[in-house]
């Protein structure tokens, strides 16, 4: 079992993350979604990039860093799209993190990566958003770093394609993207070999 935090998307607390979260509580772990937003949404990205910029960064990074504060050091930190960003930003605070994991964007390498630590990213090939020369600067990063990270390309797809209410939902890619993130949150557990 592992104590998760995961980090919406630009688009706000959704039932996608939402979903996710019930997901992994039902396989017994504990879980927070905090709601860096305070309870508002958008339904395209340009208006949640408008959001995102309308409850500004720093407002967004305060409310994630407060959201960890009480969590125990190991926590696994994912990030959803924009949530990638808010975990760059979480990471250099919590060296105990036990893991990361990253959904539908790969983002900058954060400074908190560290010898060792498991991440594993999860991306559309192409996606706008995580477009492959980003992924792979990054995957090389990472492997400079030390860190065991794993970068899952789902080709043919749409950004966010595990999000059932959305059009770029793909239910075969979405449920191998669960698996795979089961699978490391069952390695990343505090205790496991």
């Amino acid at each position: 079992m592992s104590d998760i935090v995961v980090f919406h998307s630009v688009l706000g607390l959704r039932p996608v993350e939402l979903g996710f979260a019930d997901r992994l509580r039902a396989a017994g772990h504990r879980v927070a979604t905090p709601d860096l937003y305070d309870g508002r949404t958008a339904s395209t990205l340009d208006e949640g990039f408008a959001l995102k910029d309308a409850v500004g960064w720093e407002a967004v990074a305060r409310r994630a860093r407060d959201a960890v504060h009480s969590l125990p050091a190991e926590t696994v930190l994912v990030g959803v799209s924009m949530g990638a960003g808010v975990v760059e930003t979480v990471l250099p605070h919590r060296p105990g993190t036990a893991g990361v994991v990253l959904l539908h964007a790969v983002g900058a390498l954060p400074a908190g990566l560290r010898a060792g630590l498991p991440v594993q990213a999860h991306v559309a090939d192409p996606d706008p958003i995580a477009p492959p020369a980003q992924v792979a600067a990054w995957r090389a990063a990472a492997a400079r770093s030390g860190a065991d990270a794993r970068v899952y390309t789902y080709p043919g797809i749409g950004h966010f394609y595990t999000d059932a209410d959305g059009p770029e939902y793909d239910a075969p890619a979405a449920e191998l993207t669960w698996e795979r993130v089961a699978e490391f949150l069952s390695r990343s557990s505090p205790g496991s070999a």
